[in-house]
């Protein structure tokens, strides 16, 4: 994949007269940091510059989402493709589905608002790379982010929250965690006594390791944008797409990173470090089971 993406890139980049030895290591470059989801680039502007470029558009799109969903999830699917194998499994089917329905969603909000509603070349292009990059949690922009609208920083916010797959490089909550949560809802709502979606029941343990992630990585974004809104003097929704930003591991942001205070930049330091490692595996790192079983404790009722 990545050196496919090389060639793809040394060709588009050689059309905006990027050649040579400088072409072949902007290419490489670009095409490692574009699978890997790292979202690290040799551009000023990330690719604001290229925003009109289709090839580069696309590649940087083809290699993010490779990426964001595994090597599990794509195999999976291709051996479905060849016929190598008659099914998908229940999580490939998830992750897919879900990525593509919250990757479309995402789109058209974003194409038909500002400022991708002022533009005229590329519209759809440009909304759908601002899609891609948030839940891919790649991290380039072809449009500043600055310029964003409030509904449309709160839209990047919750894709990054959510993410992609959890057997890729993206960084978020991931889109089985919110499929379980959605699950428990649907199975709450309709008084099903058991947890099911796509007419699959969902082990019990997995809804409690979903739910774990889910208000672990909730009460992060909250405590730490609680805890930045008092040591920084930004506004507080730049304050919040920083924290999803780096406790996604994403990369974006609206351009107030270099002005954060020192306590402020080892807080968000902090956060990417917990998104990579994960909050989960970091919350059973701090609290290990003990190695004596607990006496069985009294059942008693809570309502809720």
């Amino acid at each position: 994949m990545e050196f496919l993406g090389t060639i793809a890139f040394y060709i588009a980049f050689h059309q905006e007269g990027i050649t040579g030895l400088k072409g072949v290591w902007f290419s490489l470059f670009h095409s490692v940091s574009s699978f890997c989801t790292a979202g690290f680039s040799l551009f000023n502007d990330s690719f604001e510059s290229f925003s009109a470029n289709t090839l580069i558009n696309w590649t940087i799109s083809i290699l993010a989402i490779a990426g964001s969903l595994g090597f599990i999830v794509i195999t999976d699917v291709w051996y479905r493709i060849t016929g190598k194998s008659k099914n998908i499994t229940f999580t490939t089917k998830i992750i897919v589905y879900g990525f593509i329905l919250l990757l479309g969603i995402g789109t058209l909000i974003f194409y038909f608002n500002e400022p991708y509603a002022q533009v005229s070349d590329h519209r759809l292009m440009k909304a759908f790379f601002q899609s891609m990059t948030s839940m891919t949690t790649v991290g380039f922009n072809t449009v500043s982010i600055s310029s964003l609208s409030l509904p449309l920083l709160l839209l990047t916010i919750f894709l990054m929250y959510i993410g992609a797959s959890p057997s890729g490089t993206a960084g978020g909550m991931k889109i089985t965690t919110l499929t379980a949560m959605v699950a428990i809802l649907k199975s709450r709502l309709l008084g099903q006594k058991k947890i099911t979606f796509l007419k699959r029941t969902i082990p019990l343990e997995r809804l409690f390791v979903a739910t774990s992630t889910f208000i672990l990585y909730t009460s992060m974004i909250f405590l730490f944008s609680f805890l930045l809104s008092f040591t920084e003097q930004s506004s507080f929704d730049k304050i919040l797409f920083e924290v999803a930003s780096a406790l996604g591991t994403v990369g974006l942001s609206t351009g107030i990173t270099t002005d954060l205070s020192e306590l402020g930049k080892s807080l968000i330091i902090l956060l990417m470090f917990l998104g990579r490692v994960g909050v989960l595996t970091f919350g059973f790192a701090l609290l290990m089971r003990m190695t004596k079983q607990p006496l069985e404790a009294k059942s008693e009722d809570l309502a809720v």
